[in-house]
């Protein structure tokens, strides 16, 4: 929102405000086009931000005169005081620090877990700089991450490593190994398609054994 309004020119008014000249004091012609012009980019800024508030929210705050009291209204209501800055900041530390990445679990919902919980510490004004992060992740990724991640921390400076681009380099990786096959299960595939007298019991398994070895037929490859 704070961006939508910067791009629409209306954030001077929402965060400063404005303004109105005291009773009895008359304003240039001048002075009073300003004002005016100040007023419309009020009521436009309101206007965004009706338009970007629920109705259920919208109920709950009481009436507003200018863009700069609605959105001082909305930062006390949903950001807090100091106080509750606090207790919001020590409950996102904790969910940061037993973040893990979960087995089977993509790169792209894993980073995106670890992302949204930074940003919210950065509302918080947390400092979260880019290398936490990225230790972070390097620190909570699978067990099959294992050789990737010391690949990753003798052939590249973590200091100079961004969350992006280590995204990009696991997302690769993790391509790769969609494409190669699964070993155990090419393993249990070729057992069972050589495996015909499987069902047949244990002792007719060893007929067939001592059976092939006198005929020379026993097959190391199918067993």
């Amino acid at each position: 929102m704070e961006n939508l309004l910067r791009s629409r020119e209306y954030w001077s008014v929402v965060e400063t405000g404005y303004t109105l000249p005291k009773e009895g004091v008359v304003q240039t012609d001048a002075q009073k086009k300003i004002l005016d012009e100040m007023k419309l980019k009020d009521l436009k800024a309101k206007n965004y931000l009706f338009q970007s508030l629920d109705k259920s929210i919208l109920k709950t705050i009481t009436k507003k005169e200018t863009s700069k009291q609605l959105w001082d209204s909305m930062k006390m209501k949903y950001q807090g005081n100091a106080r509750v800055q606090h207790a919001q900041l020590n409950r996102l530390r904790r969910e940061f620090e037993v973040l893990a990445m979960k087995p089977g679990e993509l790169i792209n919902n894993y980073f995106g877990r670890v992302m949204v919980i930074s940003n919210d510490m950065r509302n918080c004004r947390e400092n979260m700089d880019n290398v936490k992060i990225v230790e972070k992740i390097l620190r909570t990724l699978t067990e099959k991450w294992n050789y990737t991640v010391c690949s990753i921390e003798e052939a590249k400076d973590i200091d100079e490593l961004s969350v992006d681009a280590l995204q990009s380099y696991l997302l690769v990786l993790e391509q790769k190994f969609k494409k190669e096959p699964d070993e155990e299960q090419a393993l249990v595939v070729s057992y069972n398609e050589g495996g015909s007298n499987r069902g047949r019991g244990r002792n007719s398994f060893r007929g067939g054994r001592e059976h092939g070895r006198g005929h020379q037929n026993y097959k190391k490859a199918t067993i």
